[in-house]
């Protein structure tokens, strides 16, 4: 399983800060995003413009994750 963090309206649509994913190495970020959305439909909106960060560095699509890496998900945040 990957233990994946939610932050902002990620985390309230999903009910948890922390979610856990089945995972096998190998997947990527794009991976990640799919199932995420399949397992917490709520969040399904946000998928598409989610910010996902693996070891506290922001990651594209095609970024390979491992079951022991740190994942983030930040919604788009703006302001001023």
């Amino acid at each position: 399983m990957l233990s994946v963090k939610l932050f902002a309206r990620a985390r309230d649509l999903a009910g948890s800060p922390i979610i856990q994913i089945p995972w096998s190495d190998g997947l990527t970020v794009a991976s990640l995003k799919q199932r995420l959305g399949e397992l917490h439909p709520a969040v399904l909106p946000l998928v598409p413009r989610l910010l996902v960060a693996v070891n506290n560095d922001y990651a594209g699509d095609s970024t390979i994750v491992k079951v022991t890496d740190e994942v983030a998900c930040f919604p788009p945040v703006s302001g001023g």
